[in-house]
């Protein structure tokens, strides 16, 4: 027996790293029982006669895990987002985030192709960078020809797995070709009809780069907040976690509670004004959420 670590599954085969070497692997029969479907990211024990005949053992238990994408123990999120074609949109990266804090797992921000637009654009991205950067958030405006940017973001990679995520034709497989050229990864043009990218990947897989892992996934299919209650919400949001213990009353939802931090924040400017307008589209979104039986 041996323990590896799932780096691709498709058509019923899970193909485990072990030491520099793959096995292909099956699913053993208990799994279909208990209802576990083992994920790219897990840590499983195999056994393997040869490299294309291994069956997984067991699994072993998740720091996390996504649903859309099917991936777990990811330490960090790259959240691509782009200046321009599709139009930088603040409201989808604050919905971005919530999922990934949502998680525990780490964000890294990247406001791709900022050499495609003008200097008001530009000054544009600017100000969104601070406001994040602010938050405590790491972000990074780059643009593929930019060595220096692309050389920044490979310097969050190593001995991390990490899950790149943003809508499509922002840029994400662009940006793991120029930091590894051997992946080759399909990119698609924008379809103009559309205004948006087409999808290019096809299944979850992990690639080692720059001595980490990083899966190149079809996206986050699902961006609702389908697992998140109301009162786990503000955690979500670093800057209201820093100030809500000053709250006058617990388990304030910072809505229209009065002697309220948050909204005192707010006023004050230490909270954006952006960030505030976004967690109240959140919070009618998850009050508004049919139940499920």
């Amino acid at each position: 027996m041996a323990t590896g670590k799932i780096i691709k599954a498709l058509s019923g085969f899970y193909y485990v790293l072990q030491e520099g070497t793959v096995y292909q692997c099956r699913g053993r029969g208990i799994f279909r029982k208990r209802k576990v479907t083992p994920l790219v990211g897990d840590i499983v024990d195999f056994k393997a006669e040869t490299v294309d005949e291994g069956y997984i053992l067991s699994i072993e238990e998740r720091r996390n895990e996504f649903v859309r994408p099917p991936i777990s123990n990811v330490d960090q999120a790259l959240i691509v987002t782009s200046a321009v074609h599709p139009d930088f949109n603040s409201l989808l990266l604050d919905r971005f985030l919530v999922l990934v804090e949502a998680k525990r797992i780490e964000p890294l921000v990247v406001i791709s192709k900022v050499d495609q637009v003008s200097e008001h654009v530009l000054q544009e991205m600017e100000t969104h960078k601070k406001i994040y950067e602010n938050i405590g958030y790491s972000v990074i405006l780059s643009s593929v020809n930019d060595s220096q940017s692309i050389d920044h973001i490979q310097s969050h990679l190593a001995n991390r797995t990490t899950v790149i995520a943003g809508q499509s034709g922002v840029g994400k497989s662009s940006i793991l070709n120029s930091i590894d050229p051997r992946l080759a990864i399909d990119t698609d043009e924008i379809s103009e009809s559309l205004g948006r990218g087409k999808h290019t990947t096809r299944h979850v897989e992990l690639y080692e780069i720059a001595g980490g892992f990083v899966a190149d996934t079809p996206g986050f299919s699902s961006l609702e907040f389908g697992e998140l209650e109301l009162d786990q919400l503000s955690e979500c949001f670093p800057e209201f976690v820093a100030v809500q213990d000053e709250c006058k009353f617990r388990g304030c939802l910072h809505n229209k509670e009065p002697k309220c931090a948050v909204k005192s924040s707010l006023a004050s400017g230490e909270i954006a004004e952006q960030r505030y307008k976004h967690y109240l589209q959140f919070v009618d979104e998850i009050s508004n959420r049919k139940p499920r039986y």
